[in-house]
């Protein structure tokens, strides 16, 4: 986890900390605070020593048992100033995948141009329904996501139509991994290629290819997406990043760019995923 993210979690706890030090009605002890909010004692401890994140409703009951309901808003907005940058799954899945979707589906409607890195999947904007059906499945198996996943697969196809608005640019880089890696079953992977082969051309698609066999200046990995000049959207294990300030941009934007001088264009790109389609046969 970054240490911007923890300090800021770490300053929401030493408040919460005071609050309960502070409180009208005479000092509380963490466990008395605990019993007020039906709580066990362990997660009392646990906030205020940046150990777990609150969530909203966490921080309105920590304001109101403390008796200072009136700096719940104070409160939430720290707690929006860190989450706006490092997302959980675990939470931001916690109603299934739609939600999620919808929220960066209304940031690349806000978009006309983004630039795509991805070492290991083919991107989003450019999957085939079954194939965002075997990766969002993945997924949901991963981080134990029981519902939304044919909601996501719809979602996903639907953002598509983004790319048929004049106006747009998407300019993608794929890593040759991505094309080999069968987290799906071999015919579908052949049906995404031909989708990338048929994409190569748009007017509104630029899509290059890093062979294995390219020399790289920068290690192929992290996989990330630069929304216009405003936001860089990367994703972890544990969380999805959302970067607005203006320094990350600029390094993302630096690293695509050194990314590019190795990958290769038009019919040199159709032809590597072309060698990869052959070794699936079909």
């Amino acid at each position: 986890m970054s240490t911007d993210y923890q300090q800021a979690r770490a300053a929401l706890g030493a408040r919460l900390r005071e609050l309960r030090f502070m409180c009208p009605t005479g000092r509380l002890t963490g466990q008395q605070l605990a019993e007020r909010l039906g709580w066990q004692g362990s997660k009392v401890s646990k906030l205020e020593n940046a150990r777990q994140t609150a969530t909203p409703d966490d921080l309105r009951a920590w304001a109101d048992a403390t008796g200072r309901p009136d700096v719940y808003p104070e409160l939430v907005a720290r707690l929006a100033g860190f989450e706006s940058q490092i997302r959980s799954w675990r939470r931001a899945l916690a109603n299934g995948f739609k939600p999620m979707h919808e929220g960066l589906t209304a940031e690349i409607n806000r978009t006309s141009e983004i630039w795509v890195w991805e070492e290991a999947v083919v991107p989003g904007l450019m999957q085939t329904p079954e194939y965002a059906r075997h990766v969002i499945q993945r997924y949901a198996e991963l981080l134990g996501v029981a519902k939304g996943v044919e909601d996501s697969v719809r979602a996903r196809a639907r953002r598509q139509e983004w790319l048929y608005r004049p106006g747009h640019k998407l300019r993608v880089l794929v890593w040759e991994a991505a094309l080999r890696s069968q987290i799906c079953p071999p015919s579908v992977l052949v049906s995404q290629l031909d989708r990338l082969t048929g994409m190569i051309g748009m007017d509104t698609v630029e899509l290059g290819i890093v062979p294995f066999a390219a020399p790289v200046k920068i290690v192929p990995a992290n996989g990330f997406w630069i929304l216009g000049d405003r936001l860089v959207v990367a994703e972890d294990w544990h969380a999805e990043l959302w970067l607005d300030d203006a320094d990350h941009v600029a390094l993302y934007r630096k690293a695509w760019k050194t990314l590019r001088e190795s990958a290769v264009f038009g019919t040199d790109a159709q032809n590597v995923i072309g060698n990869v389609r052959r070794t699936l046969g079909g």
